[in-house]
């Protein structure tokens, strides 16, 4: 394939440059005969955190509607995707070079009848660090567990599992190689999980100064898809009759996301972009999510760093477009760090130096 040209400020430090792209890898040595493609400021692959390709509200679905879904968040700009808990096979998705880079966290590990239907392996106590044994050698480095959902017999959501079995299953997982992350929107499982020295917590509202502290502490990341956090009150208002102490609390919960998001940053926590796409969310929205953290009070390079370079690099891959890395960026008309509705309008989409959209 001949040489080709983008040129513009290339972020995170916005220089002005000719980028080229031979082979699939960028350099910035100029390349005789090299086609101008774009023009625009380049941005390093957006990076989707928190999404599920394979799933929709009732499931797994077919390889041909799982295709679509990458193809749509492909097009949203995600060319990294942890994929946080699927109940279908989507390893095929790494054979495929034009569609995005896939980091698989295997099945969702929940406690019996106490998490979406279908979507999870339900198990109990004494099962959870076999099941984990089992997805850590089945996914791509990381391993996702429940930490909390709501108890029908509580009314109100619970810890999943008992501290004991959370501290084995990570240390299990961490034996295989694998790190953990785990679903929590209360406080309760909180304390457990990261005394055993969990990786990752998704969601997170539940956190409390001294938890947060701990975050920091022990370098544990924070997805908080504050999209998906959004929806706590049509939770509350659906479970308000049946459950009148779970609805108080995702109402609560919704009323201090803002506050006990925000903290964590500021403290120092890594906060990370996910759009939970497929996770009862539409799939092509990652823009969404990184408006919705700057609405939190983070800036746009804070906002837009947790869904590019920032994740790159937490997921092991490069961050800044350095000569000799991949080819993996996407060219806009206007500069996100000023507008980051842009991100919405991608101009060029270039995968593995191919471009794609």
């Amino acid at each position: 394939m001949p040489a080709q040209r983008f040129r513009g400020p290339v972020l995170p430090n916005g220089e002005a440059r000719d980028l080229y792209v031979v082979d699939g890898w960028v350099t910035y040595e100029a390349q005789s005969g090299a086609e101008t493609v774009a023009e625009g400021w380049i941005v390093p692959g957006l990076v989707d955190a928190h999404c599920h390709l394979g799933l929709d509200d009732d499931g797994a679905i077919s390889d041909e509607e799982t295709e679509q879904q990458a193809i749509d968040d492909r097009d949203g700009g995600a060319l990294l995707i942890r994929d946080c808990g699927s109940a279908a096979d989507t390893a095929w998705i790494h054979e495929r070079e034009d569609l995005p880079r896939l980091i698989r966290a295997g099945r969702h590990i929940a406690r019996t009848k106490r998490y979406i239907r279908n979507y999870a392996h339900e198990v109990e106590p004494h099962e959870l660090p076999a099941y984990v044994a089992r997805e850590a050698q089945r996914g791509d480095g990381w391993v996702k567990l429940v930490g909390d959902w709501i108890s029908r017999d509580d009314g109100d959501l619970t810890p999943s599992f008992p501290p004991e079995a959370f501290a084995e299953a990570i240390r299990v997982a961490h034996e295989h190689g694998a790190r953990v992350t785990a679903h929590c929107f209360g406080n309760a499982v909180l304390e457990g999980l990261l005394d055993a020295g969990i990786d990752c917590i998704e969601h997170g509202t539940g956190l409390t100064p001294e938890l947060i502290d701990q975050m920091v502490a022990g370098s544990v990341a924070l997805v908080p898809t504050v999209m998906q956090l959004e929806k706590f009150p049509q939770y509350a208002e659906a479970g308000a009759e049946r459950f009148p102490d779970y609805a108080a609390t995702m109402t609560d919960l919704h009323r201090r996301r803002r506050d006990t998001i925000m903290a964590a940053h500021e403290a120092g926590v890594a906060v990370y972009a996910g759009s939970d796409g497929g996770g009862l969310s539409r799939h092509g929205n990652l823009w969404g999510e990184v408006r919705a953290l700057a609405d939190l009070g983070m800036s746009t390079e804070q906002a837009l760093g947790a869904a590019s370079w920032r994740a790159r690099e937490w997921l092991g891959l490069d961050g800044a477009l350095a000569e000799g890395t991949a080819a993996d960026f996407v060219v806009y008309d206007r500069d996100p760090l000023m507008d980051l509705s842009v991100l919405a309008e991608p101009k060029r989409i270039v995968l593995r130096g191919k471009v794609v959209g």
